[in-house]
């Protein structure tokens, strides 16, 4: 619990700081400057939450979450904004699924525990789908580039084999 508290209170000092010298600035430009960063460095924090909460509950949980993250980033930033952080969460949660697929696919133990606590068969076919694409993408990065460079043996990859077992594991 002693790690919560420390960062917590590195978090508040960081912005206590960044306000005294917006405050005590001599010049507008300063202050202006000062101001900037310490909405940036709220903003990051919200952010950062955020994706904590996205990694913890899982994305069929996040569902209202994300909605009105989306909400605020769109009152704040404009539909460029909510787009990009839509992106990025597409991006990072997919990954995150699609390497706990390729774990699960290569027989790791940790891997079939993290699907069983966080699915049953029909929310793990909707993200299988959804983030299809980026489990060609992460087999291309981590199985097959390797491969050429290292002359280990490829293991090949069947998205169809995957969903037939997790269907049976699942079910």
């Amino acid at each position: 619990m002693s790690e919560y508290r420390s960062l917590a209170l590195t978090v508040i000092a960081i912005f206590i700081i960044t306000f005294l010298a917006a405050y005590f600035s001599p010049s507008f430009a300063e202050q202006k400057t000062y101001l900037e960063l310490f909405i940036l460095f709220g903003s990051l924090l919200f952010i950062f939450a955020v994706v904590v909460i996205f990694a913890t509950l899982g994305f069929h949980s996040f569902a209202l979450f994300l909605s009105l993250f989306l909400a605020a980033v769109i009152a704040m930033y404009g539909v460029l904004g909510a787009l990009l952080i839509t992106a990025v969460t597409y991006f990072l949660w997919g990954s995150i699924f699609a390497m706990e697929l390729l774990l699960f696919y290569n027989g790791s133990e940790s891997a079939k525990a993290w699907f069983l606590s966080r699915y049953d068969f029909k929310t793990f076919k909707m993200e299988y789908v959804a983030f299809y694409p980026l489990m060609g993408m992460l087999y291309i990065l981590l199985e097959f580039i390797p491969y050429l460079f290292s002359k280990e043996k490829l293991l090949k990859f069947t998205p169809s084999k995957v969903l037939k077992e997790m269907e049976m594991l699942l079910e």
